[in-house]
């Protein structure tokens, strides 16, 4: 996922969706002061109803990504403020008394140190770098293990791009040595995701001049020629990426090839993908990549009836159309894959709603709710008893040593 906020649209999302450049932006209430504008909707909902209201924050990444318009969708889907209709009577079909509101944020990783602390209470995040987090391993390291981080959804694959100007010559990820690379910020998700990206096509990362680059000035620095190529992740199409496609010509760098395969094959919060031609200009090919689930993620301590309703509503019939309209990437939105084992254990609450649904198992009678997170010396990916699952070949110490390029 893309870093970085941006002063150009205001802070906060709320219920309604303008169409914008093929993207949906949600609209604003009129203030860019998360504190002002979470004590105005909070002291009124509190006025109707101070026993049942509840406002909670979630994180939406940078706008010009993806999953900015996607965090205004779902704190749309999942609110239902007091008065409102009734959702067999055409109203919210969202969790009783609940008033969501997205917020722009840094960049994925971000989001997930901000669950872990108690800053925010949902939050859009990558699979891999949400397992990455939850034990402590890859670009967590130096980190203690968050591990009171939940997942809640799986919501739609993003998709890793690798952008360079059209006349560029890199053709392919290991045409890279050498080069100017823009990874993302520095301790970003997008960054950890590239050098793994990186480590994979067996690209050592001393030889890349790597650049960390803020997702708001990218653009500019490929622009202006002062980097060679551009990583970001996020779910096509991407807004910004839309925009510099009509300030200079671009062309998409195939991430495919046995690499590709191996990190689909290992790991199941990745797949084989395609960027659709016609994405960013009528004459872009389609584009083979990697695909990374884009993941709603909570923290342990969530109620879980909350946590049950917020799942509810998300997954709602009457709901689909909302996220199918409100962006492109909608509709590869997939409730049989919603409880995908990603790694992380599913929040409680949650984790009814999929059982009652056939999404998963129920995990075995007097078994924990949660594995305790450990250093990937012998974690596995995840916890077995998840469903839909994927054989786990490689430990998280092998997979490191597999692709160690640092």
């Amino acid at each position: 996922m893309p870093e970085e906020g941006s002063a150009v649209f205001p802070r906060f999302l709320v219920a309604g969706i303008v169409k914008v450049s093929r993207v949906a932006v949600v609209c604003a209430l009129g203030t860019t002061l998360a504190g002002v504008l979470s004590t105005t909707i909070g002291a009124a909902a509190v006025a109707q109803d101070k026993d049942t209201t509840k406002v909670i924050r979630i994180g939406a990444g940078p706008t010009g990504a993806t999953d900015f318009p996607f965090g205004g969708l779902i704190a749309n889907a999942i609110s239902n403020p007091p008065g409102s209709r009734e959702c067999d009577r055409g109203g919210s079909c969202g969790v009783p008394g609940l008033i969501a509101v997205a917020q722009t944020t840094a960049n994925a990783a971000d989001n997930l140190r901000a669950i872990a602390r108690g800053d925010l209470d949902l939050a859009l995040s990558q699979a891999d770098v949400t397992a990455w987090a939850y034990r402590g391993a890859g670009a967590f390291a130096n980190e203690e293990p968050m591990d009171n981080l939940r997942l809640i959804a799986r919501l739609y694959p993003e998709n890793i791009h690798l952008i360079v100007r059209a006349d560029s010559p890199i053709k392919a990820v290991t045409d890279l040595k050498g080069k100017r690379v823009a990874m993302g910020a520095e301790n970003s998700a997008t960054a950890a995701t590239a050098k793994l990206i990186l480590s994979a096509f067996a690209v050592k990362w001393d030889s890349v001049q790597m650049k960390y680059l803020d997702f708001t000035v990218t653009n500019d620095a490929l622009t202006k020629n002062t980097v060679d190529a551009v990583f970001v992740v996020s779910g096509a199409p991407v807004l910004a990426l839309e925009d510099l496609a009509a300030r200079i010509p671009i062309r998409l760098v195939p991430i495919a090839g046995p690499a590709a395969d191996k990190l689909a094959q290992v790991f199941p919060f990745y797949s084989r993908g395609v960027i659709p031609g016609g994405t960013y200009g009528a004459n872009q090919p389609p584009v083979e990549t990697i695909d990374v689930g884009s993941v709603l993620v909570g923290r342990s301590t969530m109620d879980p009836e909350l946590a049950y309703g917020i799942v509810r509503a998300i997954w709602h019939e009457r709901n689909a159309p909302l996220f199918k309209a409100g962006h492109p990437r909608g509709q590869f939105m997939d409730k049989s894959l919603a409880a995908q084992d990603v790694g992380v254990p599913i929040l409680k609450g949650a984790d009814r709603y999929y059982v009652q649904n056939g999404l998963m198992e129920a995990p075995p009678a007097g078994a924990p709710q949660a594995p305790a997170a450990k250093p990937p010396t012998k974690a596995e990916v995840g916890p077995a008893h998840l469903l839909p699952t994927r054989p786990v070949r490689h430990t998280l110490r092998q997979f490191i040593s597999l692709f160690s390029a640092s």
